[in-house]
């Protein structure tokens, strides 16, 4: 099985990125399913469900979050009742939506598991015990399952792909929006990369117009963020599943860059 995960998506600018690129890869790779992190997609924060059914119509299947997934409150009136997105799974018992969810490809179920990392972000409950729990529950479904763990410390998400390392078919994580060079299987069979990196403007900070974050450095001030234009860049990663053993075979880093 080949699963296409693509990094925060953010705003406009990434939205045109999907747009531009995804049915290209879909083809290029011969990819079986589409995931991305969805946590930015509107203007920059949060997704609403207009925009969550644009990125559907364009050939992404399943959504992930994030940290800014109550940042548009549209989110509220359908999160329960959309199978293809999900939530942080750490997110405290009452809270709308759900932690994983399912989809089929080829006749193979795959299991998807939004978690939040606790280091410079909401001190939720602790990912690691809860990825345990929530994977147990998975594995009665399907022995493919794929992690978005959305954490800011690079420690923190090392240190939970090397302890899901033979339990899942994958870590991806996500939120700081710059791909990192260390795509690499693992010794029990589960692929594993820091960051997937940023859909969105290329010439930016994270997706922010250069000049007000450059600014803010310079004064401290606050400053409202807006999203750069310009070029714009697809991040993302393909993984190749045995879709019997449910570990990963190859995970391989994707770029592509256009003008806007």
């Amino acid at each position: 099985m080949r699963v296409l995960f693509i990094g925060d998506i953010v705003g406009k600018p990434g939205r045109e990125a999907v747009k531009r690129f995804l049915k290209p890869l879909q083809e290029d790779y011969n990819v079986d399913v589409t995931i991305a992190n969805a946590e930015n997609a509107a203007a920059g924060k949060g997704l609403t469900k207009e925009i969550a059914e644009e990125l559907y119509n364009y050939g992404v299947q399943f959504l992930t979050m994030g940290n800014h997934v109550w940042d548009q409150r549209d989110i509220m009136n359908f999160i329960d009742r959309e199978s293809r997105l999900i939530r942080p799974a750490n997110y405290p018992v009452g809270a709308p939506g759900q932690g994983y969810g399912f989809i089929r490809a080829i006749g193979s179920k795959i299991g998807v598991l939004n978690l939040s990392g606790r280091i410079f972000l909401p001190p939720l409950e602790d990912p690691f015990s809860g990825a345990i729990r929530w994977i147990n529950q998975m594995k009665q479904e399907t022995p493919i399952i794929i992690v978005d763990f959305h954490a800011e410390a690079t420690s923190e998400k090392v240190a939970l792909g090397w302890f899901l390392d033979g339990k899942v078919s994958a870590v991806l994580g996500t939120h700081t929006h710059i791909q990192t060079a260390d795509a690499r299987l693992l010794q029990q069979g589960t692929a594993y990369i820091t960051d997937v990196g940023m859909t969105g403007p290329r010439d930016s900070v994270l997706g922010v117009k250069k000049e007000i974050i450059i600014n803010r450095f310079l004064t401290q001030l606050p400053a409202k963020f807006e999203l750069a234009n310009g070029p714009i860049q697809i991040n993302a990663v393909i993984l190749d599943i045995d879709e019997e053993s449910g570990k990963a075979r190859k995970i391989e880093a994707i770029q592509r860059v256009a003008d806007a």
